[in-house]
C-alpha cells in the first residue's frame, strides 16, 4: 500500500511539474507577445510623432516661402505704382507746358497783332 501511496504520490508530483512547465511556458509567450506589441506601439507612435513634426516643419517653410512670395508681390506692386505716378506726374507736367506754351504763343501773337 505504501508502495501504491508513493507511485501515486510521484506521479501526481509529475503531472503538477508538467502542466506548470507548460503553463508558465504559454504564459511567457503571451507575454513576450505583449511585449513586442507594447514595442510596435511604442515605436509607431514615435514615427507618427516625427512625421506630424516634419509636416509641420513644411508646413511652416510653406508659409514663409508664400508671405515671402506676397512680400515680393506688394514690393512690385508698389514699385509699379510709382512709376506708374512718376509717369503720371511727368505727362501732366508736360501737357501743362504745352498748354502754358500754346497760351504764351497765342498771347504773343495777339500782342504783335495789336
Amino acid at each position: 500500500m505504501k508502495k501504491v501511496l508513493l507511485s501515486l504520490a510521484l506521479v501526481l508530483a509529475l503531472v503538477v511539474s508538467v502542466t506548470s512547465c507548460r503553463e508558465k511556458k504559454e504564459v511567457e509567450k503571451e507575454v513576450d507577445k505583449v511585449e513586442a506589441a507594447a514595442e510596435d506601439a511604442t515605436e509607431a507612435a514615435e514615427e507618427a510623432a516625427t512625421e506630424m513634426e516634419e509636416a509641420a516643419e513644411g508646413a511652416v517653410e510653406d508659409v514663409k516661402e508664400a508671405a515671402e512670395g506676397a512680400v515680393e508681390d506688394v514690393k512690385e506692386a508698389a514699385e509699379g505704382a510709382v512709376e506708374d505716378a512718376k509717369d503720371a506726374a511727368k505727362e501732366a507736367v508736360d501737357e501743362a507746358k504745352e498748354t502754358a506754351a500754346g497760351e504764351l504763343e497765342k498771347a504773343a501773337d495777339k500782342l504783335k497783332k495789336e
